[in-house]
């Protein structure tokens, strides 16, 4: 009954955001008239009430071009390959000479792979890059049947092999540990295209190495509280009517709730920079949050499984996991170099759970592995922002390049 309130709510709000829109519109008519006080702020009211609101639309990309050493290239995007819950999404260009390819896997956590625009964008400068781009499971028909834990392994895996020799992995967040153990299942198979690299980037690999509010809160209630209040049944006007998921918005208001105060001063902060004529500042900010909240739902089978394995049982770490009956082994691992990167004021995946890698892949000789802790940074600064583009993403790159 949850989502059909919410999505009760959402269509009783749409004729007021709908007038909003259209009173935004108007803006351009009125002239010099539109640069008083007054209709400035009704103007940056309406804006706000139009535009910064949770959707369950993937947004755009966007990325069109890429500044490649001295040349400008265009990028087009292409799917390599159709899965029912997710596109292998291929960012094209037109090179003179082959770059490394890099498969990024995007998180499956409430929001859409576009979250890692800006960490595509720069990859791109130096690497043939593709992406897991997931769907949003309540457009998923049932008939597509259940996406679980070994499913999103089987996916990175059946990826990898499309993308075909020497491929490169880049990780971010969540899907570090079933990217682990996608290697680790290629490395005990023997799999003749094992990716040549494995980065791994603020991933919960190790939840009780240093336990976060997020870790807290997944473990602060049995499995079945989870099971029994979060997941809620697709309602009859989407391709997925029928199916059990944890909703997108759910998750969402989950991470505002911890920051609450901040976001609602960004509000405050966009109506007043908007009705200041501060335009650029107020741009920052909307753009923020057309991405922040589009969100997607996720398939109940694969976020339980979640909570139980990586957060409240930390399986991986324990050297308990397994995939399809079999025992997960890191230590099998003898090809893919690994590089773990952190953040000192990740406060998602804090200092030590990522790293926690290192002492699974004991396989590897040492000069194939190698951790990076970035100072400074939070979550979102390890993947986006100026010291990704500076001082990570080179760490990345010298990564890749080392093992070409």
């Amino acid at each position: 009954m949850l989502y059909q309130a919410f999505q009760l709510w959402s269509d009783l709000m749409m004729p007021a955001r709908t007038a909003a829109r259209a009173a935004v519109a108007t803006k351009g008519a009125f002239g010099a008239l539109s640069e008083w006080d007054g209709p400035r702020r009704f103007f940056a009211l309406a804006e706000l009430l139009a535009d910064i609101k949770l959707t369950s639309q993937r947004p755009p990309f966007g990325i069109d071009e890429v500044l490649s050493g001295n040349a400008l290239l265009g990028v087009r995007e292409e799917v390599a390959l159709r899965l029912p819950f997710a596109n292998l999404l291929h960012f094209a260009k037109d090179t003179p000479t082959p770059k490394p390819k890099v498969l990024v896997v995007a998180p499956l956590s409430g929001h859409f792979a576009t979250l890692l625009r800006n960490t595509v964008a720069t990859l791109l400068r130096d690497h043939d890059v593709y992406i897991t781009d997931w769907v949003n499971a309540r457009d998923v028909p049932l008939s597509a049947g259940t996406f679980a834990f070994d499913d999103y392994v089987d996916y990175v895996i059946r990826f990898v092999d499309e993308l075909g020799p020497g491929a490169n992995i880049v990780s971010v967040c969540q899907p570090c540990v079933q990217t682990l153990a996608a290697v680790a299942i290629m490395a005990e198979d023997k799999h003749p295209l094992q990716p040549r690299t494995m980065t791994l980037m603020g991933g919960p690999i190790d939840t009780r190495a240093a336990p976060t509010v997020v870790n807290e809160l997944a473990t602060s209630k049995p499995l079945d509280w989870f099971e029994e209040n979060l997941i809620q049944t697709v309602p009859l006007r989407y391709a997925g009517r029928g199916r059990a998921v944890y909703p997108g918005f759910l998750q969402l208001t989950a991470f505002m709730s911890m920051n609450l105060g901040r976001h609602m001063g960004q509000y405050r902060a966009f109506y007043q920079s908007r009705a200041d004529g501060e335009d650029e500042a107020a741009d920052r900010i909307i753009e923020f949050y057309e991405e922040y909240l589009a969100v997607l739902d996720m398939t109940a089978e694969f976020y339980i499984e979640t909570v139980d394995r990586v957060f409240q049982r930390a399986l991986l770490a324990k050297g308990e996991l397994h995939y399809r009956g079999r025992k997960v082994r890191p230590e099998r691992i003898h090809k893919t170099a690994l590089l773990t990167i952190e953040g000192e004021r990740d406060d998602i995946c804090a200092v030590g759970q990522t790293s926690a890698a290192h002492d699974l892949c004991s396989g590897l000789r040492p000069h194939l592995k190698r951790h990076y802790l970035q100072p400074g940074v939070g979550h979102y600064g390890v993947f986006s922002g100026s010291r990704w583009e500076r001082q990570i993403y080179p760490q990345v790159r010298n990564h890749i390049l080392a093992m070409g």
